[in-house]
């Protein structure tokens, strides 16, 4: 990896593309670290240091995980990538839904560009409610429960917060021009960049403050992180290729077909998205205990109080287990709605490819989904396992709660480490056969 970006520090064009995506990190650091108009910088930083020694930042940890930790200090982009997380995940499921949204998808490019503008118009709509339920939270005081100073300078001045939430709302539109301008003229895909800057600007300081409480806690962290680096590379790359042959056809004059190939399926097909599905439903329990907590305080509901006994912390058995059967249950949801073997048949069959002892057709199709089911079983347990890690931590060895090595760090991390990675040996290829040539 590391003779890869050498090499490409050497080559002018790439060495351009990496300097630009590398400056638009850097602008993107400096917005999450800029405070927006009407926020009391000093109390909010007493804040957030009494809430890392306490217990709060549950309900926000995902968010708070995609803003880099820019949440809560409200800053510019304290939103972060997550309302354009949250959007893309609406979409892909409305195409499986709607029918108009299905026949642009199979338009090709144009039906991509006008997803994608729908796209953008939902991330908009949804900063402008995650903006205004933070930054009410923030004036209420249950941003920070724990502490009692008032993190906003005037929180009775109607135009302060409309202004934060427009410019809240106006940073996450600057987030994605950022993303997409690292796509066209950086290196690697712009929104998983940022996702990864995000996940990683966090690091230093949770391996700093394990290592101020614990230098013994903090080397067994390492090695842990290390091992989870190394069996999350692992997965990642791991998958079943189910050989495809085409037979020769005539077009015209000229001879097509006849090549052998592949259908390559990884282990873990769904990727990070069912991590983040199962803990966005699991926040609403805390939602729902937060908002009737007062409401219930002189005569309690028996349910909100088993909720809040067994699905607000992490620490609790039902979580844990709930937890798990809602990531296995939204790989499995995922991945159905991602891969259709019946239309994966149908192409086949329909450029002449067969897989060797299958006929085409209705036999391919369930030959595809009998090998997808086995092959999603693994991948939900190893999805289910890793995400476990930091809740195991905090419950048994009494970790710190923003557990560095987190499973949907990790995963965000090498994930996109990898494919950039590719992306760079594949260009470096490309200008390396160029000179060969010539």
């Amino acid at each position: 990896m590391l003779t890869a970006f050498t090499r490409a520090f050497r080559t002018p064009d790439l060495r351009k593309k990496l300097l630009f995506t590398l400056g638009i990190i850097a602008l993107f650091r400096l917005g999450s670290v800029l405070p927006t108009p009407g926020v009391h910088t000093e109390n909010i930083r007493a804040c957030l240091t009494q809430a890392q020694a306490g217990s709060s930042g549950n309900l926000y940890g995902m968010v708070q995980l995609f803003s880099g930790g820019a949440l809560l200090k409200l800053s510019v982009f304290a939103l972060g990538i997550m309302p354009y997380i949250t959007a893309s995940i609406i979409l892909q499921l409305l195409v499986v839904v709607i029918p108009r949204l299905e026949a642009l998808k199979k338009e090709g490019q144009a039906g991509q560009t006008k997803i994608t503008q729908y796209t953008r118009y939902l991330t908009i709509g949804l900063a402008v409610l995650q903006s205004t339920a933070f930054i009410a939270l923030a004036r209420s005081g249950q941003l920070f429960p724990e502490c009692n100073q008032q993190v906003l300078l005037d929180p009775d001045n109607i135009f302060s917060i409309v202004t934060m939430v427009v410019i809240m709302t106006a940073g996450t539109s600057v987030i994605m021009w950022l993303g997409e301008l690292v796509t066209d003229r950086g290196v690697g895909n712009g929104m998983s960049i940022l996702i990864f800057t995000q996940v990683v600007a966090v690091f230093p300081s949770e391996l700093l403050n394990i290592y101020r409480v614990n230098p013994f806690t903090f080397a067994i962290v390492m090695v842990v992180g290390i091992f989870m680096i190394a069996a999350v590379v692992f997965v990642e790359q791991a998958q079943r290729r189910i050989p495809v042959q085409y037979a020769k056809r005539m077009v015209g004059r000229r001879m097509y077909g006849g090549t052998s190939t592949y259908i390559p399926l990884k282990v873990n097909q769904a990727g990070i998205i069912p991590v983040i599905f199962a803990s966005s439903l699991l926040y609403l329990p805390q939602l729902l205990v937060s908002l009737f907590a007062n409401a219930t305080a002189e005569n309690i509901n028996p349910v909100v109080e088993w909720i809040s006994q067994n699905l607000v912390t992490g620490d609790t058995p039902v979580y844990m287990i709930t937890f798990f059967l809602l990531i296995v249950f939204f790989t499995y949801f995922y991945v159905s709605i991602t891969f259709n073997p019946a239309e994966v048949a149908d192409n086949m069959k329909k450029y002449g490819g067969f897989i060797p002892g299958i006929r085409p057709g209705r036999p391919t199709a369930e030959y595809l989904n009998f090998v997808l089911t086995r092959l999603t079983a693994p991948g939900a347990l190893y999805l289910g396992l890793i995400s476990m890690v930091p809740i195991i931590a905090l419950a048994v060895a009494g970790a710190s709660q923003n557990f560095p090595f987190g499973g949907t760090s990790i995963l965000i991390m090498v994930g996109v480490g990898l494919d950039t990675v590719k992306q760079i040996e594949s260009q470096l290829q490309q200008r390396n056969y160029e000179g060969f040539l010539r």
